[in-house]
């Protein structure tokens, strides 16, 4: 049997052969010659991680991931790696240091096997604005993978590596995970330091976790988050943080009252099916207006926000505009049409609608939404690349302006053959909720991991494992 979860890695590489192991991981990668990666490890490099890991923990040190391999977005720095954010001019100097969330993962064990093909500078959502080529779907070659986090996606839904690094400003890691059948962690702004990783809107983005089940998202998050005293966005998780807040009677989640499918039946049906397996376990489903959500996810590409993408590569974009993706630097540009009070006019708007939003969706324990709306082709995009990517952020662009947290989790195939995904909300550190959610909606149900084929069943639940984070 394939070593696919992070406990299976744990085992496998404590019994013996772990660093041949990872070697034989990496050259079958590498002889494979996939889009899916920008850079991959030398063997040299693996060596090294191998020892220190295996030094730390035969000194005693805690090391929870020893020996598992990972794969980091190409927008973290990593030590040995040039960060190029899928743009080969941005940078061909390795990083000299590695992100604060790529360290913090080798200290407890981990190996980075290489850095992964992305949408470039994190703009969109399709997976194709990259010079490498578009990461194909692993369920159909000729459908997105999703972005902006393409391969970090791919190469957990493969089995390549059991947990992957992303990052999420618009939902750059939900889209992704809902299109390869994986689960998708989003947490809080600031729970994860961003020190070490190229800005899209820095004052919205979150490192995101890929994983294939739920207990591995959680131990990765247990790992990585806490406060970082180099990032001026980082924040500590509230004590007692745990998942009793949810009522041990019926569980309440809002839903769109009228969710929009853009002429895609399979997914309204798919949908329709995810929404009675959820009354089917317990859960208690309302209907609300999106209205105010959808005005407000439409402030981060159709508004000023944009201007935080211009901020963030200003220099770069002014001096090397002719070595971008047209399509990303179109949208980066755009910013410039905007001025200092379209920004302020928007945001008190937004705090209006903050307001309002909080106020309706409180009562709720969480809020279930399609993942993504559409699965359109790599033609799709091709002829309309910013309307589909638009779309396929139709559920995802509010959530980090409301400072909520989000799990993307597989939610079964439509009609098609392709895979379809459901999306939990909370509130600010309401991870443990939001997990505990999703092992009830997965209970009982055998699923299948990623793209691979390996049969799963959900073990506890929102009545199973107690969930708390200290931060």
């Amino acid at each position: 049997m394939s070593i696919l979860t992070i406990p299976e890695w744990q085992a496998a590489q404590i019994a013996g052969d772990g660093l041949q192991r990872l070697l034989s991981l990496l050259h079958s990668e590498r002889e494979a010659k996939s889009n899916t990666w920008i850079f991959l490890a030398t063997d040299e490099d693996i060596t090294r991680q191998w020892e220190d890991a295996e030094a730390a923990r035969l000194d005693g040190h805690e090391t929870p991931l020893f020996g598992v391999p990972f794969a980091a977005k190409d927008n973290m720095d990593s030590i040995g790696f040039p960060t190029t954010a899928a743009c080969p001019a941005f940078a061909s100097q390795p990083a000299r240091s590695d992100a604060t969330v790529v360290a913090r993962l080798k200290k407890a064990g981990a190996i980075l096997i290489g850095k992964t093909n992305m949408d470039q500078f994190a703009t969109g959502l399709a997976g194709t604005r990259s010079p490498h080529g578009p990461v194909p779907n692993p369920f159909d070659p000729e459908r997105v993978s999703g972005g902006s986090s393409s391969g970090s996606a791919v190469v957990v839904a493969k089995g390549v590596v059991p947990f992957s690094l992303g990052t999420d400003t618009a939902g750059s890691c939900r889209v992704p995970a809902g299109l390869n059948n994986i689960v998708g962690l989003k947490p809080t702004r600031g729970a994860i330091s961003t020190t070490g990783v190229v800005p899209a809107c820095r004052t919205l983005d979150c490192v995101s976790i890929f994983a294939l089940t739920i207990d591995d998202a959680e131990t990765v998050l247990r790992v990585v988050e806490g406060q970082d005293p180099t990032d001026a966005y980082s924040r500590a998780r509230p004590l007692n943080s745990i998942e009793s807040i949810v009522p041990l009677t019926t569980p309440t989640l809002a839903i769109c009252n009228d969710p929009q499918w853009f002429g895609q039946p399979y997914r309204k049906a798919a949908y329709d099916e995810a929404l009675l397996n959820t009354q089917k376990k317990g859960f208690h489903l309302v209907p609300e207006d999106f209205h105010d959500l959808f005005e407000l996810a439409s402030f981060l590409y159709e508004g000023p926000w944009v201007a935080e993408r211009y901020a963030a590569l200003k220099d770069f974009v002014e001096h090397h505009a002719e070595e971008m993706d047209t399509v990303v630097r179109d949208i980066i540009l755009g910013a410039k049409k905007f001025t200092a009070a379209d920004l302020f006019t928007a945001q008190y708007r937004r705090e209006r609608l903050t307001i309002e939003i909080k106020r309706r969706f409180s009562k709720y324990d969480a809020i279930l939404v399609p993942t993504a709306p559409t699965f359109p082709t790599l033609q799709d995009v091709a002829r309309e690349p910013v309307k589909e990517s638009s779309l396929l952020g139709t559920y995802t662009n509010f959530v980090n302006f409301m400072d909520w947290a989000a799990l993307a989790i597989p939610a079964g195939f439509s009609e098609d053959g392709l895979p379809f995904g459901m999306t939990l909300i909370s509130s600010a550190w309401d991870e443990p909720k939001l997990l505990a959610i999703g092992r009830t909606l997965a209970l009982a149900s055998e699923a299948r991991l990623g793209a691979t084929s390996r049969i799963y069943r959900q073990p506890g639940g929102l009545f199973g494992q107690e969930t708390t984070f200290t931060g």
